[in-house]
């Protein structure tokens, strides 16, 4: 570790992974915003999908003020989060095989829609089954992932793939393998994991990218509003009673 405070260098270390997204990864937001304006504008729904801590960058965009109000968990109980006793079950489930058929099998999702897949690694069965399985009933898939898993480490899932080979648009959070930015000598393991900011920061720059290209089209993107402004439970009540047969949240 160079010289500056164990914050200084986190703070360091995940602005210079932001910064390589936003420059390495433009095409892609581009693509992964525009591949959900068009479902939007198609009538398809919008789901996100993640197991763990990448759950939390999916809950992040999920009726969230200044966030698109279509964009709906597509949750797996057991695995979102860290909400189960104990806490390592939720990682044994990202093992199991069939549980993400049984998942999309009981969901509302249907041919037309579109579904982000967040998973740091990619290898785990749920996944990468839940991209197989969405990519059969007709859904597009967009992955967010650390592509350098693929090359570093193998796959959990009987056909030897990892997420990444399953999406339509893939977008790379440049997370190193083992998602800790930070050693020093005196600590015997590396610490300070980033995936959480620079996923979350990703979620929200392909939403923002989405309603952006809804409006290029003259589209009003179905955006909410914080309830804690004037006119904004009003404001969230016109959107949801539109959209409502998207929206399942409210359900």
């Amino acid at each position: 570790m160079s010289d500056g405070t164990p914050a200084d260098l986190f703070f360091d270390a995940a602005i210079g992974l932001l910064q390589r997204v936003r420059d390495e990864e433009a095409e892609a937001i581009t693509a992964a915003g525009t591949l959900l304006a068009d479902t939007v504008a198609s009538g398809g729904r919008l789901f996100a999908f993640g197991a763990g801590h990448s759950s939390l960058a999916a809950q992040d965009v999920v009726y969230r003020a200044g966030g698109l109000a279509l964009m709906n968990l597509l949750a797996v109980p057991g695995v979102v989060g860290v909400d189960v006793t104990p806490a390592t079950l939720g990682s044994a489930l990202e093992r199991v095989d069939g549980l993400a058929s049984a998942v999309l099998d009981t969901s509302p999702v249907r041919t037309g829609d579109a579904l982000v897949i967040i998973s740091l690694s990619g290898r785990n069965a749920l996944p990468v089954e839940m991209a197989l399985g969405a990519r059969a009933r007709g859904l597009k898939v967009i992955g967010m992932t650390s592509v350098a898993y693929a090359t570093e480490t193998t796959s959990r899932h009987a056909s030897g793939t990892f997420l990444k080979d399953h999406c339509d648009v893939v977008l790379d959070s440049k997370i190193a393998v083992g998602d800790a930015e930070l050693t020093l000598d005196t600590i015997p393991a590396p610490f300070a994991p980033a995936s959480t900011v620079v996923t979350t920061a990703l979620m929200q720059a392909v939403m923002a990218t989405t309603a952006a290209a809804l409006a290029d089209r003259g589209i009003e993107p179905p955006l909410l509003r914080s309830g804690n402004v004037d006119g904004g439970h009003e404001w969230n009540g016109r959107v949801m009673t539109e959209y409502g047969d998207r929206i399942f949240y409210r359900r």
